[in-house]
């Protein structure tokens, strides 16, 4: 019946921010990404065949989705392979992009860069975990060590999508946002889009997850995230 052993197990965003919430009507549609063809693949007992997700991304495509998340190319061969075939068989329309999640380990960026290679419209969404619980007990490392695997996999992104000619938009993930203090999860969101250097014509998408890598806000910026 003791409460006061208990810790405080939220911390409260250091400016109230509401103006999203406060809007009588939206001002403009939003953008909607589909991300059946991986997160939706996870919770199944038998995860889609090559062919099943071939013919899923073109209902996808009928339904009218311009962004897809196709998977995570360099996690198995059947990943690598569904975005190889999307590619090399020219399903992919003009005005869709395709998105792929890679986590900010350089193998496995090199990995993703190669899957997407002849891609028209692409989306790199990169992830690194920002967690407390993550940082002390999975990494063994501080803020700014953890800070520097963000920029160094948001660098890496850039210079290969300038090597590639590609115009490639990015998108960065502090995973476990929700477990992560505020005014941490911005120094490293912030200090990922000083790599990036967005623009208006080719903002950033910042998503933060409430857990994981999903379930989570996105917000799309031509510069830093202040609030």
């Amino acid at each position: 019946m003791e409460s006061s052993k208990y810790t405080k197990q939220f911390i409260l965003p250091p400016e109230r921010c509401m103006d999203w919430a406060e809007k009588s009507a939206v001002a403009s549609a939003p953008v909607w990404c589909s991300v059946d063809l991986r997160d939706g693949n996870q919770s199944l007992i038998e995860p889609m065949s090559l062919q099943t997700k071939i013919e899923f991304f073109k209902l996808l495509c009928e339904i009218g989705f311009k962004e897809i998340e196709v998977g995570f190319p360099a996690a198995s061969k059947t990943e690598y392979d569904f975005l190889r075939a999307l590619i090399e068989g020219g399903l992919i329309p003009d005005d869709v992009t395709v998105q792929v999640l890679t986590q900010a380990r350089e193998h496995i960026i090199f990995k993703t860069f190669e899957a997407l290679k002849g891609a028209k419209n692409a989306i790199v969404h990169v992830y690194n975990s920002t967690s407390v619980a993550q940082r002390e007990q999975v990494f063994g490392k501080g803020k700014e060590d953890v800070k520097k695997i963000a920029v160094d996999g948001a660098a890496l992104l850039k210079e290969l999508a300038e090597r590639d000619g590609a115009c490639y938009r990015f998108e960065y993930s502090p995973e476990s946002f929700t477990g992560t203090e505020p005014e941490y999860a911005l120094e490293v969101v912030n200090a990922v889009l000083d790599v990036w250097q967005p623009v208006k014509e080719n903002k950033a998408v910042i998503n933060l997850p409430a857990g994981g890598k999903r379930n989570a806000a996105r917000l799309r910026t031509a510069g830093g995230v202040h609030k």
